[in-house]
């Protein structure tokens, strides 16, 4: 459901802060047409409301030696809820999991590692311990 009580002033905050997370209150400020105390206010209340979850910094995989941007496609053997937990909860374990979805159609779940490359992919496709039936391994190379 959506809050009614953000303004086109949140707005623009909130897009400032998705581009520029280090960005200083004054700068902040300035950028969205408020003197910096009420902007500091404004910022503070969406972070109580839960509208700001978290500040984070992002990584570009490739400068860590992630060079391998994979999306496999997952088909569980049952698709009752206890499977589907138990998949998500191991998923989550995972540190090569950036993403995980649950899909409609021909398969399950589609899911995104990031590896430094094929072996530690073959690595996690032959020896993480999951419960699935069929893999689909469309790759592209992360440049």
């Amino acid at each position: 459901m959506p809050n009614n009580e953000i303004d086109s002033i949140d707005l623009r905050i909130l897009h400032e802060l998705q581009q520029f997370g280090r960005i200083s209150n004054v700068d902040l400020a300035g950028r969205v047409g408020l003197s910096p105390s009420p902007c500091l206010s404004r910022v503070r209340a969406l972070e109580q409301k839960g509208i700001i979850d978290r500040y984070v910094a992002l990584v570009k995989p490739g400068t860590v030696g992630l060079l391998i941007n994979v999306f496999i496609q997952v088909t569980l053997e049952r698709q009752v809820e206890k499977a589907l937990e138990n998949f998500e909860s191991k998923m989550q374990s995972y540190p090569e999991v950036m993403e995980c979805y649950l899909m409609t159609g021909n398969s399950d779940y589609l899911i995104r590692l990031l590896v430094s490359d094929i072996a530690t992919l073959e690595t996690f496709i032959v020896q993480k311990p999951v419960s699935y039936t069929h893999l689909t391994l469309p790759t592209n190379r992360e440049v």
